[in-house]
């Protein structure tokens, strides 16, 4: 079996999968139940100054698509509502009785030094095994210049985090926001700070939807509505994106990484992990199904790793790295040519219609035998993929590629107005 175990910025666990910072870990009865379940390692659900917050209600929205529920997760709850002294008692109880789980805590208080300075060793006294800097929350808390507002801006996510180190013997997670332009940005502000490591995607800024009977943004609080952070399956592509981003370029290139952002199965979480993580962060999955789903993401990954050869989670995590390049580093000789697989094929004439209304009329329509009949025009075809994509049946569209002589990219390329030809070279 593969071996599943991680040490991430010194913090160990016995598998990859932890549950991120949410309500599934705001108290010590979910966390004790999610290890019982199998889970490596939580981050408990965001800590605060006291008093304690006040939330709303109601709290959630989602975002269902063609009978899937739940696709995409909107919420407006804020940080723990529960008393700092209650948290800090069950999280020193919960690391006591679970030595082997990873126990991390996640703080957000004012960005004022002395706020930082006196909660770190409330919260280094339960043993937890290190700290997660929520500069991500979008919504409410960012209203109070926490969270996103601090996320946003470099300076202030380099400053925190070096009065964190300065004053903590804790691994510092720095948790960085999506709503920015350049990702790059606060994770190399964190890395001048300090981190040990960063943790990404927090939420979306987002409207879930409308109420078209109460004209107000979703979810309703007494005939009103404000934004929310969205998460969920179909935050996935962003938070891969830029992950991958962190994890490519020399200067961020060391820090580990933390993936959250839409992980739900055993291939998510490979993905994560090749595009460079070391730590899958779940929330919304759990929520939707419960903590059992450990189980399965747990031995679907031991079965792929064993399957591929991969021993251990470093074996994974990075590997597609290296193949994650810019636009014009692609090969611009290589084509594809999408071939129909007549045997397979229901008819159902999707793929014309999709080629033909808005792409290359690259697919022809007859009749063969009395019966509808589709066939690529290869002359036409440019290799966009977009029929094996609406093809209703697996693999029943396939893109094969074309033999093709050497490499050509966009910096090389005749056309393009920047290329600069040296006389005589």
């Amino acid at each position: 079996m593969a071996d599943l175990r991680t040490n991430f910025a010194g913090i160990r666990s016995p598998n990859p999968f932890w549950l991120a910072s949410a309500p599934p870990t705001d108290k010590e009865y979910n966390v004790r139940r999610a290890f019982e379940a199998g889970w490596g390692g939580v981050v408990w659900k965001t800590l605060g100054e006291d008093p304690p917050v006040v939330n709303v209600s109601s709290r959630y929205g989602s975002l269902n698509y063609n009978g899937s529920r739940m696709m995409g997760l909107n919420n407006i709850e804020l940080i723990s509502d529960r008393p700092l002294a209650t948290n800090i008692a069950e999280i020193k109880s919960v690391k006591r009785d679970y030595p082997d789980r990873a126990v991390v805590v996640s703080l957000m208080v004012p960005c004022v030094e002395e706020s930082w300075k006196a909660i770190l060793p409330v919260v280094e006294e339960t043993g937890a095994d290190g700290i997660e800097l929520n500069f991500g929350c979008p919504h409410g808390m960012s209203e109070r210049n926490m969270g996103a507002a601090v996320g946003q801006v470099p300076e202030y996510v380099e400053m925190v985090t070096r009065w964190c180190k300065q004053n903590t013997r804790m691994p510092v997670i720095v948790k960085l926001t999506p709503n920015i332009t350049n990702i790059l940005m606060p994770a190399r502000a964190a890395l001048r700070g300090g981190a040990d490591a960063v943790s990404l995607i927090n939420t979306i800024q987002s409207v879930i939807g409308v109420d078209l009977d109460q004209m107000a943004p979703m979810p309703v609080v007494d005939g009103q509505g404000t934004h929310g952070g969205y998460c969920g399956p179909a935050v996935k592509p962003i938070a891969l994106r830029m992950i991958g981003d962190i994890a490519r370029e020399p200067d961020t290139a060391a820090l580990p990484i933390s993936g959250i952002g839409g992980i739900g199965s055993w291939r998510d979480a490979a993905e994560f992990l090749a595009m460079g993580a070391t730590t899958l962060q779940v929330c919304t999955a759990a929520m939707h199904y419960g903590f059992r789903i450990v189980e399965d993401m747990k031995d679907g990954l031991c079965a792929w790793m064993d399957h591929k050869g991969y021993a251990t989670i470093n074996d994974v995590t990075g590997r597609a790295v290296r193949q994650f390049v810019p636009w014009n580093q692609l090969n611009m000789k290589f084509r594809t040519i999408a071939s129909i697989n007549q045997d397979a094929c229901i008819k159902c004439g999707l793929c014309h219609i999709a080629c033909e209304d808005t792409s290359h009329q690259a697919i022809a329509k007859s009749r063969v035998d009395g019966e509808r009949h589709y066939e690529v025009i290869d002359e036409e075809c440019v290799g966009c993929n977009l029929c094996a994509h609406v093809c209703p049946i697996d693999d029943c569209i396939t893109m094969q590629p074309q033999p093709v002589e050497g490499r050509l990219t966009w910096p090389e390329h005749p056309d393009n107005p920047a290329r600069v030809t040296v006389v005589g070279s």
